[in-house]
């Protein structure tokens, strides 16, 4: 490090004879001592890059900015990247005698012209670009950052389909929508909703964002019932025809992923429908806290559109370097409020310019070269040849996924997927006069009351048993989670499959008079549906031809593939069918169990007589007078209890009889025998 400064300081003369001086003394010096940099990264060792022939650094480095201008996000982003550029200028331990210097472009919310504006900064030689905003315009003009091999760092795009394996230059400064997604999810499994519509506005980020909820959803055996698209742009007037369809259907768990610009008219019309009364549940992605915060003053009227909505905003750690760039935002944009993406802003330039740090310490140049594939214009007017490629793009790519520092989002580092380490969101109830703090979201815990930060150093936890919340007001002063779906007015009886059966009839079976089926199931689920505190509309559907017992396998998977809504029968629990259908609890014990009709019976002075039949007590009592008769024989002649009259000796003969059912005798005769 110090040789190199001092090869900057001396004549061209002096210099080969400091570079041989350097080239001796690196086989002597330790190789722990070689170009250390002050930055965490993955790369070889610095030793072998000081044997490269020292080059002359540049006096100024181009990157381009590229993100809409008259936006939310983009009126906080712009005085935080012309601060991070002032700040980086007057640092001088990063980029010693290199000035940074940024070019700006407007996409104005429009794919082509963004592309357009990328095009007009690839013509600067820029070695970055920051931006754009919007995922959709960051889909086209990846294609260009991979054909000219300049890194696109996007503090704004966040739909989860900007894949590193289909665009390599593309990296996302912010967090993932995967992420947030996943915490949406969390939220709806804690509070027991299964089904939800999604509304969201037609463009990569909507559609994919709600994609990928739906298969989070998927996994947690929920699902969206409806996904309802909103046109990019869209007027009061279809918003509302959109809003009075979804108001039709069944269920009340609305999530909202529109653009921060926008979606504010999505609650009006909510609100002048009715749809924020009790009953109804709203949750919002991180557009709306973004809405909220870059205003100054959020008045009363939209405090009131949006009293018991629950919305995620993206978590950063409290830290001084915060709390200080906070403190700087009133001078830097004092009529405009302040919300995160300025910050994701302001570290994107901070890691262009740690990353460009660490290349020019090992020595690398920044070269451009022509694309041969852009010359091949058959005569066109347009000057593509001016376009030229970044020679040292890869390997500055490489650096820049290897940077580990902290910036004022926190912890600035890439996992393998390129996505930010430690994800996390703030759960906000808006409820009274601004919004509320219920929680967080982190991919380490899942919901939790405390700050993700503090429980990092705990092994990971997010079962179900450990989320937590705290209490959340819903729309219309709710407390209590609402339930979260109505009988739709427009929507059709519950289908209910029945196994049609052969044998064992009793449990269920086919029948003349309505409802058309019968049996002990259908008892026990009619006495449920009793109990209900609402109507239920439901039809019998019969499942089998009648001729034998149908598979019910089959019917589990009519209900999975959505034939059935429900499925009543004698139908077993086993661990197979749990994976894609929920049981009730089971109301007949497993076991050799079998289900008969009872008669009812007569009460009669005889009923003892009924345990046996009456040849059953034929034979038993002529084995009694069969044993008093032989006792009689052998003791008459000796004992003088069987003796006398033959009238009294046939009543002995009975009543020894019938003593011997009821008594234990405890004295026996003495039968002798005559040889």
């Amino acid at each position: 490090m110090g040789f190199l400064v001092m090869i900057r300081e001396v004549s061209m003369a002096k210099a080969i004879r400091v570079v041989l001086l350097c080239v001796s003394v690196l086989w002597v010096v330790p190789k722990e001592c070689a170009c250390r940099s002050n930055f965490s990264r993955n790369s070889s060792s610095s030793s072998s890059s000081s044997l490269r022939p020292l080059r002359q650094r540049p006096s100024s480095v181009n990157v381009g900015a590229l993100f809409t201008y008259d936006s939310f996000i983009g009126r906080a982003a712009k005085p935080a990247v012309k601060a991070a550029m002032d700040d980086v200028n007057a640092d001088q331990s990063v980029l010693k005698g290199i000035k940074l210097n940024i070019i700006f472009q407007d996409s104005n919310c429009s794919g082509f012209i963004g592309t357009m504006g990328a095009l007009q900064l690839m013509e600067n030689k820029v070695v970055a670009a920051i931006g754009p905003q919007s995922s959709g315009i960051a889909h086209m003009i990846s294609y260009v950052a991979n054909e000219l091999h300049v890194p696109l760092l996007s503090f704004g795009a966040t739909d989860p389909t900007l894949s590193s394996l289909q665009f390599p230059y593309f990296l996302r400064t912010t967090q993932n929508d995967y992420f947030q997604m996943h915490a949406i999810a969390d939220f709806l499994s804690y509070s027991g909703w299964r089904q939800v519509i999604a509304i969201f506005v037609d463009d990569e980020c909507g559609r994919n964002g709600i994609s990928v909820l739906g298969d989070v959803l998927a996994k947690k055996r929920s699902r969206i019932s409806y996904k309802a698209a909103i046109t990019p742009g869209a007027d009061s007037s279809s918003i509302r025809d959109l809003l009075v369809s979804v108001n039709l259907m069944e269920s009340r768990v609305f999530v909202v992923h529109v653009n921060p610009d926008s979606g504010l008219n999505v609650f009006s019309v909510a609100k002048s429908l009715g749809m924020m009364a009790s009953g109804y549940v709203w949750i919002a992605t991180d557009w709306l806290p973004t809405a909220m915060d870059s205003m100054e003053h959020v008045d009363s009227d939209t405090m009131d559109l949006l009293q018991g909505v629950v919305a995620f905003r993206h978590y950063t750690i409290e830290s001084s370097v915060k709390r200080q760039f906070m403190a700087r935002w009133k001078n830097l944009r004092p009529n405009d409020g302040f919300n995160s993406y300025a910050m994701y802003a302001y570290d994107s330039v901070w890691l262009v310019a740690r990353a460009l740090d660490v290349f020019f310490r090992e020595n690398n140049n920044i070269t451009f070269s022509n694309d041969p594939n852009l010359h091949k214009t058959n005569g066109s007017t347009i000057q593509l040849s001016a376009l030229s490629v970044f020679n040292e793009g890869e390997k500055f790519m490489k650096i820049i996924l290897g940077m580990n520092h902290t910036g004022v989002t926190g912890p600035i580092q890439f996992d393998s997927d390129r996505n930010r380490v430690n994800p996390a969101y703030e759960v906000l109830n808006l409820e009274g006069t601004a919004p509320r703090t219920v929680g967080y979201w982190s991919n380490h815990s899942g919901l939790s009351v405390v700050h993700p930060e503090t429980l990092y150093s705990r092994p990971p936890n997010t079962s179900t048993a450990n989320q937590r919340l705290k209490g959340i007001i819903y729309p219309g002063e709710v407390t209590k989670p609402p339930r979260g779906w109505v009988f739709p007015n427009n929507g059709k009886p519950l289908r209910i499959g029945v196994p049609n059966r052969v044998s064992y009839t009793d449990y269920v079976s086919k029948d003349k008079n309505p409802p058309g089926v019968r049996g002990y199931c259908i008892d026990v689920f009619e006495a449920a549906i009793e109990l209900l505190p609402y109507p239920v509309p439901r039809t019998y559907i019969l499942y089998g031809d009648g001729k034998r017992n149908p598979s019910y396998d089959n019917l589990v998977n009519e209900v999975v593939a959505d034939n059935f809504d429900v499925a009543v029968g004698d139908i077993t629990i086993v661990t197979n069918r749990t994976r894609y259908v929920d049981f009730t609890q089971p109301f007949i014990e497993s076991g050799l169990v079998v289900v008969a009709p009872v008669k009812e019976a007569k009460s009669s002075p005889w009923s003892f007589l009924k345990p046996f039949t009456i040849e059953m007590w034929a034979v038993t009592g002529g084995f009694f007078l069969f044993v008093g008769a032989m006792v009689w024989i052998l003791e008459h002649r000796f004992n003088q209890e069987f003796r006398g009259p033959p009238r009294r000796q046939l009543i002995t003969i009975f009543w020894f009889s019938f003593s011997t059912m009821f008594f234990s005798h405890s004295k026996y005769a003495i039968i002798r025998v005559t040889w």
